[in-house]
């Protein structure tokens, strides 16, 4: 079956509001800490824990997405999640918050569904441009969240943004049920067996593993900043309001342009290693960059422009990579990659609060470069084991597990 483009744009839709759901609190966190009485660190952590439980989802939720047909498990985790925006919506303290915070992100891992989905469905000459396409809407999401909820914030409360993205995920439902083509499963396995290959594909390929870890510290860096930055510039010399703050993450809109715009280099590459290694120094320049913006727009602007580009072209580099590891079941990469990717964005967001509690701007944009030197470990152990011919190889030992 070809990848249609109406499924495409769909599909990108899809990626683009369900993964907004996990951000929409950043902007948020000096607006909920002075309502709900905590502190910083505590608001924080609604942040940390719903990346945690998006890191839960892909682990249990997202191998699903071999087994069962795709209609009826999507439209159910997309119903779930606007259950829980409403809980989140009226929730009378952080208890509460965290608790819905936790399945709305259990339930938004929707987004990374889609994604191997519509790798599988596309011609290997055009699958990274397929990949790089649902990643710039993906992305695009993540940094139009900010935005949105920043605007309706500032209008009308911090409890409206979750109830107004929560009627849009119901809507989102119904339309993907009439929408989304019906199909059976791809793989004729049960639960356990799915999971067991799951853990067969993560000791049997060492470039996932190392790919994995790689994005896990890129997404690390990018959690971090974008989660001190928010009372950065809430504070002094800035003082900017939450429509103030929401706005500045149109800044990060170019590295969704250079992620919809890579694809079709990606595709024509033998290999994307040293398009990698250089991102991964370019993201440590990118926080000397940063810390000078402690009191310059100008620096602050500079320096997330090319900490966004330097982000997306890691991460999509990395899944370019790794769906190009075996010929279907590719839930299971994305469970394995993803899975790290989210943890590693949740320990970035508690480590980068902590520093910036405790040492301030420079602390966070410290804490974040640190990332760096764990993604260039990653990419020197990947080098010995990626070669453009080889990368095909374990593509057939998993077609006859299954």
């Amino acid at each position: 079956m070809a990848l249609e483009r109406a499924l495409v744009r769909l599909l990108e839709l899809t990626c683009g509001i369900t993964i907004a759901n996990v951000y929409y609190a950043q902007p948020l966190l000096p607006t909920i800490a002075r309502e709900l009485g905590i502190g910083p660190s505590a608001a924080g952590m609604l942040i940390t824990v719903t990346q945690v439980g998006f890191a839960c989802g892909l682990v249990f939720v997202v191998p699903l997405g071999d087994i069962i047909a795709r209609r009826p498990l999507i439209t159910t985790l997309l119903a779930i999640d606007a259950v829980a925006l409403a809980v989140s919506a009226a929730a009378s303290g952080p208890q509460v918050l965290g608790a819905a915070a936790i399945l709305v992100g259990a339930s938004s891992v929707v987004a990374q569904m889609v994604i191997p989905y519509a790798a599988t469905l596309a011609r290997p000459e055009h699958r990274g441009r397929t990949v790089a396409t649902l990643m710039g809407a993906l992305l695009l999401g993540v940094l139009l969240s900010r935005t949105f909820a920043g605007l309706v914030a500032e209008v009308s409360g911090w409890r409206w943004v979750y109830g107004v993205a929560a009627g849009v995920m119901a809507v989102m439902a119904a339309t993907m049920y009439r929408m989304l083509p019906a199909g059976g499963r791809e793989v004729d396995l049960g639960y356990a067996a799915q999971m067991r290959a799951v853990l067969r594909l993560a000791r049997g390929e060492p470039v996932l593993r190392w790919r994995s870890l790689i994005g896990a510290a890129q997404f690390a860096m990018f959690s971090c900043f974008w989660s001190t930055v928010t009372f950065l510039l809430s504070g002094p010399p800035f003082g900017w309001s939450k429509a103030g703050i929401g706005l500045f993450a149109l800044v990060g809109a170019l590295g969704a342009l250079c992620a919809l715009g890579g694809g079709r280099l990606l595709d024509r590459r033998r290999t994307r290693l040293p398009v990698t290694g250089g991102a991964i120094v370019l993201l440590a320049g990118s926080f000397g960059v940063l810390a000078a913006g402690r009191s310059s727009l100008v620096w602050l602007v500079l320096g997330a422009l090319l900490m966004d580009v330097c982000c997306q072209v890691v991460h999509v580099t990395n899944q370019a990579v790794i769906y190009d590891l075996v010929d279907a079941a590719r839930s299971r990469l994305t469970t394995i990659y993803m899975t790290t990717y989210f943890f590693g964005g949740a320990l970035g967001t508690a480590v980068g609060i902590s520093a910036y509690d405790r040492y301030g701007w420079g602390g966070a944009c410290a804490a974040s470069a640190g990332f760096c030197g764990l993604a260039a470990l990653g990419w020197l152990a990947t080098y010995r084991h990626e070669r453009p011919t080889a990368a095909r190889l374990p593509a057939m030992s998993d077609q006859r597990e299954n």
